[in-house]
């Protein structure tokens, strides 16, 4: 599971990298929740071109007849999305970018839970693998999202058995592709991100809050 991360670092090199013509005012981000809004890549629907949007963390199937049910739809499992009613037909052309540059796990230690921040060790921008929807039962329409999770890595491994997939800067082009519906070669994307370029280290449990939102939530303890 992938329940907190951050985005603190500037858009402008991915950016450039997937040709993006404009990028929304976006504050540094130290402690995003599930229900907040999110700042995705995606390909309009109707444009056809790339963009970047926030969309609310949490996602509402087309079909859905509340739109409540983001709250249990904040993830997806790798092994599973091409079939789950919730996310296939996203998974199969409605891809997004999650952009982020550390995410947080917590570890049972004694009595405590104990949160530890992960990112890569150049502190670059990254994406999360994700997936949107479109909800048009109210007006305006509720765009949402979904984080896929797979297995750990070897350094998330003594932490956690999930993590949120990181994709490869070479794989960005395929997953905004809503032409590419081939499930295999989708699900094959989906594996652990490396663990030689990423570190990670424990910090304060002021990030147990969702209310606490600034720089001192990354901070190593």
């Amino acid at each position: 599971m992938c329940g907190r991360f951050t985005r603190k670092e500037n858009l402008q090199h991915l950016a450039d990298l997937l040709g993006l013509k404009a990028i929304p005012p976006l504050s540094p981000r130290y402690n995003i929740a599930p229900s907040q809004l999110v700042a995705c890549i995606r390909t309009n629907p109707e444009s056809l071109e790339r963009e970047c949007v926030e969309l609310k963390w949490g996602l509402v199937p087309s079909w859905a007849k509340d739109p409540s049910i983001g709250n249990k739809l904040i993830n997806a499992r790798a092994e599973t999305v091409a079939e789950k009613p919730s996310f296939r037909k996203a998974f199969k052309n409605q891809r997004c970018l999650v952009l982020a540059d550390g995410f947080y796990e917590w570890k049972r230690e004694g009595k405590t839970k104990q949160p530890y921040y992960i990112r890569f060790k150049d502190h670059r921008l990254f994406a999360f693998a994700g997936l949107w929807e479109r909800w048009e039962k109210q007006d305006p329409a509720l765009d949402t999202c979904a984080l896929i999770t797979t297995g750990p890595n070897a350094l998330m491994e003594p932490i956690h058995d999930r993590m949120p997939v990181i994709l490869s800067e070479q794989s960005y082009a395929s997953w905004l592709n809503p032409g590419l519906n081939n499930t295999v070669y989708l699900s094959g994307l989906l594996e652990p991100y490396k663990d030689e370029e990423m570190e990670v280290f424990p910090v304060s449990q002021i990030v147990s809050n969702p209310k606490n939102d600034r720089p001192e939530c990354v901070l190593p303890i």
